[in-house]
C-alpha cells in the first residue's frame, strides 16, 4: 500500500516518470469524446508548460494548486497548475513553467526541485502541455498574482491518487455530450485538463503493474 510521502515518491519517481519532456502529446481533452471532438484538426498545437508541484507535509505529500480569478476572459474560476504559454525567451519546459510559477503564485525556483515529466497532455483549446514534476520544498509564501489568481491551496496527494475519486462528469456541448474526469474536493472542483494531468500521474507513478 502506497504511503504517499517524499521517500516514496523519490524511490517511484526516477523509473516511472519520463527523463526528458515528451514531444508529441498522448493525453487530450477528447479522449474521452471520440465523437465529440473540440480540438481543432490541423492546426499547430501552440507550446505550453505547468509545474506539478508537490509539498511533503507531515501527513504526506500535497499537491499545489491554484484557483483562477472569477472575472477572466477564458477559464474563469477554474482550478489549475501553475504554468502556461512557452515564451521564446524561455531556455526550455522547466524554465517556462518555473517563470511562470514565479508570476502566478510568487514562489521562487529556489524552493523548487524538478524531477522528471508527465506525458505531454492536448488541451481543448489546443495548446500541448508538458508538465513538468517537482517537489517543492516547505518554508514558501505564496503570493498569488492578484490579476488573474485568486488562491493558491494544496490537496492530499493520497486522495487524488485514488482512482474511486476519479470521477466521469458530463457537459452539452453543441449539442453533444461532452465527458471529462472531475476530482471535486471540499468545496473545489478540479476537472477537465487539470484532472486529466492527474490522472496521468496517477496512471505513470501509482497505478498497479
Amino acid at each position: 500500500m502506497s504511503r504517499f510521502d517524499e521517500a516514496e515518491f523519490r524511490a517511484l519517481a526516477g523509473s516511472r516518470l519520463h527523463a526528458q519532456a515528451p514531444g508529441a502529446h498522448r493525453f487530450s481533452d477528447d479522449d474521452l469524446n471520440p465523437t465529440a471532438r473540440m480540438i481543432p484538426a490541423g492546426e499547430e498545437p501552440k507550446p505550453a508548460a505547468v509545474l506539478v508541484p508537490l509539498v511533503p507535509r507531515e501527513d504526506g505529500l500535497h499537491l499545489l494548486l491554484t484557483e483562477r480569478q472569477p472575472h477572466l476572459r477564458s477559464h474563469a474560476g477554474q482550478i489549475a497548475f501553475p504554468g502556461g504559454r512557452i515564451d521564446p525567451g524561455d531556455a526550455d519546459a522547466v524554465a517556462a513553467a518555473l517563470r511562470e510559477t514565479k508570476e502566478e503564485t510568487g514562489i521562487p525556483s529556489s524552493f523548487v526541485e524538478p524531477l522528471g515529466f508527465l506525458d505531454t497532455y492536448l488541451t481543448s483549446t489546443n495548446y500541448r502541455v508538458v508538465p513538468v514534476v517537482a517537489l517543492l520544498r516547505p518554508g514558501f509564501t505564496p503570493v498569488p498574482q492578484e490579476a488573474e489568481v485568486r488562491d493558491v491551496f494544496e490537496v492530499p496527494l493520497a486522495f487524488l491518487m485514488d482512482p474511486a475519486h476519479h470521477e466521469r462528469h458530463s457537459r452539452d456541448w453543441q449539442g453533444h455530450v461532452r465527458y471529462y474526469y472531475a476530482m471535486p474536493w471540499q468545496g473545489r472542483y478540479i476537472w477537465g485538463a487539470t484532472a486529466g494531468m492527474i490522472r496521468n500521474l496517477y496512471r505513470l507513478m501509482y497505478e498497479t503493474r
